[in-house]
């Protein structure tokens, strides 16, 4: 199996069914080949085309029910994922070791974003505005600790890193 580069819009829950798990992933509207993605995923993962797609107001829930989630994504457990101890199973980091950007991707389209920052600057001689693109991304974690725009908000604005990232992220859509 290939670590996947899915993005995930907004969350994914788990909801248990005896002896079952059912993953479920909340995909923002405005983005359908995301959706068309997790669903690929989730077919090629489970080796069943049985996707279930249920509306929400401004989002779809994309589901499917396995016995086998829960080892997959063994991470899952009680109480909110930003107040626990998130680690990686060695199997787990051996894909990520082998695809980080892959990764990279799946995080920055799940949550964060590129954007055209803009920024006033006075000077001495005036005012000079700044037109940059950037990628940010939200991280309540407490274990990254990076140069942070906010609490919570990392970014990325140098330009080389930022065609770094353009190469292989690419547009949410």
């Amino acid at each position: 199996m290939r670590i996947s580069s899915v993005p995930i819009s907004v969350t994914v829950a788990f909801r248990f069914i005896p002896e079952v798990y059912r993953l479920r992933i909340f995909c923002d509207l405005k983005y359908p080949e995301v959706i068309d993605e997790i669903a690929t995923h989730i077919v090629i993962i489970r080796g069943s085309e049985t996707v279930g797609f249920t509306p929400k107001k401004g989002c779809v829930e994309v589901s499917a029910v396995w016995k086998h989630w829960i080892c997959l994504l063994p991470q899952h457990g009680p109480g909110r994922k930003h107040q626990r101890t998130i680690e990686l199973q060695p199997w787990q980091r051996g894909m990520v070791d082998t695809h980080p950007k892959a990764l990279v991707r799946g995080l920055l389209h799940s949550d964060g974003n590129r954007h055209i920052n803009e920024v006033v600057g006075r000077l001495a001689t005036g005012v000079k505005r700044y037109r940059y693109s950037r990628y940010q991304f939200c991280n309540a974690s407490e274990e990254i600790h990076w140069t942070r725009s906010t609490l919570r908000d990392v970014s990325v604005a140098r330009r080389a890193d930022v065609g770094f990232l353009d190469n292989f992220v690419g547009p949410k859509r």
